[in-house]
């Protein structure tokens, strides 16, 4: 089937009760680094979920012709492969959250969510269930980093995609935005409430 239950687990389990950065505590590094700003956030997880979606095909077709003493080398070639060509694109569109984001997209090779599901997934299963996977953990990954850029942004600068939201009437009243909340170590912070609030409603997930 097209998206038969064991699919629908496959693509929508990584949203919630598997997410790889609330639950598998994976890509961490990134969630704090990119996070002062929704709009970097948002490319960043655009370009994450392209890159292992695709990377997640091409290494499910590749699987049977792969040298098991060498499948990390080729894994790491075709990810590399996917960030350069998403790094131009960023540098050609999107030119000002290229600069934002910095070495950051080329470090997108060294995330564990990558390798992990490359291992973990595309070596054991077929081209559309590795896609359905990639795409899964992406928008799982993307969505605690707009989540936590959300916060960030909107507490720290009082802005939502650099467009000013809290009114001047509050800053009037003697309303300031909280500097700290720009700084990486809130990112942290940020992190540990979401995977609070979420395991408080994971019963399940509250012994591991």
């Amino acid at each position: 089937m097209f998206l038969s239950k064991k699919n629908r687990e496959t693509l929508l389990g990584p949203l919630s009760k598997n997410n790889p950065v609330v639950v598998q505590i994976l890509g961490i590094c990134s969630a704090l680094a990119v996070t002062a700003k929704l709009e970097p956030a948002f490319v960043m997880a655009v370009s994450v979920t392209a890159v292992v979606a695709f990377s997640n095909v091409i290494i499910s077709l590749l699987r049977n012709t792969i040298p098991n003493n060498i499948r990390i080398i080729v894994q790491l070639v075709v990810v590399a492969a996917l960030v350069i060509i998403v790094d131009q694109i960023l540098k050609a569109y999107v030119y000002d959250v290229s600069k934002q984001l910095s070495v950051f997209v080329g470090l997108i090779i060294t995330n564990c969510i990558l390798m992990g599901r490359l291992e973990a997934y595309a070596m054991g299963n077929g081209p559309w269930e590795s896609f359905l996977d990639g795409i899964g953990n992406g928008i799982g990954y993307g969505m605690i980093l707009i989540i936590i850029a959300f916060f960030r942004e909107l507490l720290g600068n009082g802005t939502l995609f650099g467009y000013h939201v809290i009114p001047q009437s509050f800053y009037d009243m003697g309303y300031q935005n909280n500097g700290l909340m720009i700084l990486p170590p809130m990112a942290l912070i940020v992190v540990g409430c979401i995977i609070w609030v979420h395991r408080s409603f994971n019963k399940d997930l509250q012994d591991k």
